[in-house]
């Protein structure tokens, strides 16, 4: 399939402009969700056998260490199909309280000489509440073959000093519909987001957020979710280690190390784009603040490593740096569908006894 994929999707993808191609992705992933008989059959062939060991992450069970990143499936229209394709498990979004159509076109561009995407999407969505709907639609949490993540923003309209109320809103009207939950502070398309990253504002968003899961867990027949942070891979190493620090303080369940790039390096110094870098330039510079991550927080902190996966050995760099999970987005748009299905099953091989 990925010959196939090679030798014939891709030159045909990548004659469309690249969003317009995502459109189609999503489209045909959509179709498949809603098919019957093939998806479970397709499903049947591309998971890990049922003998493989699962993952178990910030008290979650995955049957592999592959999903999909946050950016693909924005709206949870074809999140399904992802399990049929491989994936353990998949994350929807950014989503935010309110809808909002993201920034002007032309915002994807691709860079296939580097396997690189430039995206300054910006948050485009349906908002919280059209998603949560289409959620409900479907199995709800502890009754999915692969458990799915639920990424919220801010949205643009909301100030700065308004922020933790606009992420309140999304928690609430999303949380009962996410196996976990991620908030994205790290979006480099977004006027003002990456703020949040700094300490106090960060320490009162996400003490703010703990609240409310106390809050569910206090409640009749309620239940803490699992809540992520992701972040920048452009942080200063004191940045991340103050970040870390509040993770700890408040006892947040993970990390999602990283986000793309503004950084502009190498071939990418003379390119006059706005917008974040993610894809093969990215690998190396997110597998440097996993390690970080891990050591500094002693390998206690459950990381999913993500930025610039393209194949097995660089998803084993990010295991081997302290990642636990892995999730990939761009990688998938070189390489293929089927590319989950095959850093599984070495990943499976590679690590079968941790």
């Amino acid at each position: 399939m990925s010959v196939l994929y090679k030798n014939l999707l891709k030159p045909l993808f990548f004659r469309l402009d690249p969003e317009k191609a995502h459109e189609l992705a999503v489209d045909a992933l959509t179709l498949l969700s809603k098919t019957p008989l093939i998806r479970p059959a397709m499903s049947a062939c591309n998971q890990l056998p049922q003998t493989a060991k699962p993952v178990t992450a910030f008290g979650l069970e995955f049957p592999n260490r592959v999903g999909l990143a946050a950016g693909f499936d924005k709206n949870a229209v074809c999140w399904p199909a992802f399990e049929a394709l491989g994936f353990g498990h998949v994350e929807i979004g950014t989503v935010t309280a309110l809808a909002q159509p993201g920034n002007p076109k032309p915002r994807m561009f691709r860079y296939p000489q580097h396997e690189a995407l430039l995206n300054r999407m910006g948050f485009n969505n349906d908002g919280a509440a059209a998603v949560a709907e289409r959620l409900s639609r479907l199995p709800g949490p502890g009754q999915r073959r692969i458990p799915l993540g639920v990424n919220i923003g801010k949205s643009k309209v909301a100030p700065l000093d308004q922020a933790v109320e606009d992420y309140r809103s999304s928690f609430k009207i999303l949380a009962d519909h996410a196996d976990y939950l991620v908030v994205n502070v790290s979006s480099p398309n977004t006027p003002d987001l990456r703020k949040l990253q700094e300490e106090s504002r960060l320490r009162e968003l996400l003490g703010e957020l703990c609240g409310l899961n106390s809050s569910r867990a206090d409640s009749p027949n309620g239940k803490r979710l699992p809540v992520l942070l992701k972040i920048a891979p452009d942080l200063s190493d004191a940045e991340l280690d103050d970040i870390l620090q509040i993770l700890i303080d408040l006892k947040l369940d993970g990390i999602i190390a990283t986000n793309t790039t503004m950084a502009r390096e190498g071939p990418f110094e003379d390119i006059d784009q706005a917008g974040g870098i993610s894809g093969t330039p990215i690998c190396d510079r997110s597998t440097r603040v996993i390690a970080r991550i891990a050591k500094q927080t002693n390998g206690e902190l459950p990381i999913i490593g993500v930025g610039g996966i393209s194949s097995p050995d660089t998803a084993k760099q990010k295991i081997d740096a302290g990642a636990i999970l892995v999730q990939i987005y761009s990688g998938m748009i070189f390489e293929g569908p089927f590319l989950a299905k095959r850093i599984a099953k070495k990943l499976a091989t590679a690590l079968r006894d941790l």
